[in-house]
């Protein structure tokens, strides 16, 4: 009978870490620091996510750390509250087929951060609750934010919003100050965006978009990587309204989903969905739309 496993291991140098795995999958979580999400893979293959070498082991410490893996902050980002170091001890406890985290509130925001990772028994399905609880004395407006750091060398693929407006828009793309339209990682098709992960460019490059579709893709190491969130379109985002950010660097390439915007008040707390699925043998497709739809086809769930 198919089952899933949950213990402490050692992994990347930190002493305590927990895996939760079934019979093809694997999740390692950071409690020594973060949490973080620093492995997510088939079992004995290669780690969908990056890990930054220069901080793997590392502990302790004021200035906030990359790591690496999946992560949980909130938005709008801003250097005060988005980089509190997290660098200390996790609680966790184990649940139903995984692990519920929860990180020490922040001494500034006054926010604390929940993850709920479980993993499917028989599948490579994972599903991540995300938590944020307003723990101070007054309301603030934020959105739950959810960022993977994925590994070297893939292509995303973000799907473009395809509903019919008339003579209206149908879908925003955001660009930060840094991003070049003309970046050869980049290419808007007419229903996908597409990025590269090249290890050779350092130049940065974020892009939002609010991706009705509610989820995006990342090929690598002959796998497909796929996460799923949910969109609402009558909902308000932030940074100028987008759902989803990527951004990509020469160490790896953030996959981002967003809640809505929100004031939570006090004593109050949002919970944000991601689901996520790993195909083994998919070879990475060209940048040529037919060949992306043959990749894509049977694989991706249309709600």
């Amino acid at each position: 009978m198919a089952e899933v496993t949950v213990k402490k291991i050692s992994y990347g140098g930190w002493d305590n870490c927990v895996q939760i795995r079934n019979e093809s999958i694997d999740l390692i979580i950071t409690v020594d620091v973060g949490p973080r999400i620093i492995r997510y893979g088939l079992v004995g293959r290669d780690n969908e996510m990056c890990e930054v070498e220069s901080t793997m082991g590392v502990t302790g410490g004021n200035e906030w750390r990359i790591y690496g893996g999946h992560r949980l902050w909130h938005s709008p980002e801003s250097k005060e509250r988005t980089y509190e170091p997290d660098n200390c001890p996790v609680e966790w406890a184990e649940i139903l087929n995984g692990i519920k985290t929860v990180q020490a509130t922040e001494p500034a925001s006054k926010i604390k951060k929940e993850m709920e990772i479980t993993l499917s028994p028989d599948k490579t399905e994972v599903t991540i609750i995300h938590r944020l609880t307003n723990t101070g004395v007054w309301p603030v407006e934020l959105s739950v934010w959810s960022i993977s750091a994925m590994a070297t060398g893939g292509i995303e693929v973000v799907p473009q919003t395809r509903r019919e407006t008339g003579l209206l828009p149908n879908r925003i793309i955001a660009l930060w100050p840094y991003t070049m339209p003309d970046d050869r990682r980049l290419r808007f098709c007419g229903n996908y965006i597409t990025i590269h992960q090249d290890p050779a460019v350092k130049q940065p490059l974020k892009l939002g978009t609010s991706n009705e579709n509610g989820w995006a893709a990342y090929f690598n190491h002959g796998h497909l990587f796929v996460k799923y969130y949910t969109h609402n379109t009558n909902a308000r985002y932030p940074d100028y309204g987008v759902s989803y950010e990527t951004y990509v660097n020469n160490l790896m390439l953030e996959m981002e989903t967003l809640s809505p915007l929100m004031l939570l008040g006090p004593n109050s707390y949002v919970e944000h969905k991601e689901q996520w699925e790993l195909f083994d043998n998919v070879p990475m497709p060209s940048f040529n739309e037919k060949a992306i739809e043959m990749a894509l086809a049977d694989r991706i769930r249309i709600f």
